[in-house]
């Protein structure tokens, strides 16, 4: 059974930073490409970020490049997303999945997801 396990999502003050993580099981991690995507209130879901299998190729989308990065630790079988100068605009449910990009990733591994509110 698929198992994606978010966590690092807090309060944080506009233009503050955060890392999240990912946790991994229930298939085989390392050839997986993976994606980050989140939640707004009141919105869809927005694919933000994505990393090929053996950590190449990462992209983001225009709303979070420049300040966002994505990595990944095939040993542990987690995927991270490091966040800095974040905004009101970035408050979501974060969630990662399986997939590179926008039209490839797997929304329906958005389960639990780590929430992320920006204080302005």
């Amino acid at each position: 059974q698929v198992q994606l396990v978010e966590s690092g999502g807090a309060l944080v003050q506009a233009g503050g930073s955060l890392r999240l993580s990912c946790a991994a099981c229930g298939f085989y991690f390392p050839i997986y490409d993976m994606s980050w995507i989140r939640r707004a209130p009141g919105k869809g879901l927005e694919w933000i970020s994505g990393i090929r299998s053996g950590g190449g190729s990462p992209g983001y989308s225009e709303s979070v490049k420049g300040r966002f990065t994505i990595a990944r630790d095939d040993d542990k079988n987690t995927v991270y997303l490091q966040m800095t100068k974040l905004k009101a605009g970035d408050k979501a449910v974060y969630y990662c999945t399986k997939g590179r990009s926008s039209t490839t990733y797997y929304a329906s591994d958005a389960d639990q997801g780590t929430q992320v509110t920006v204080a302005s």
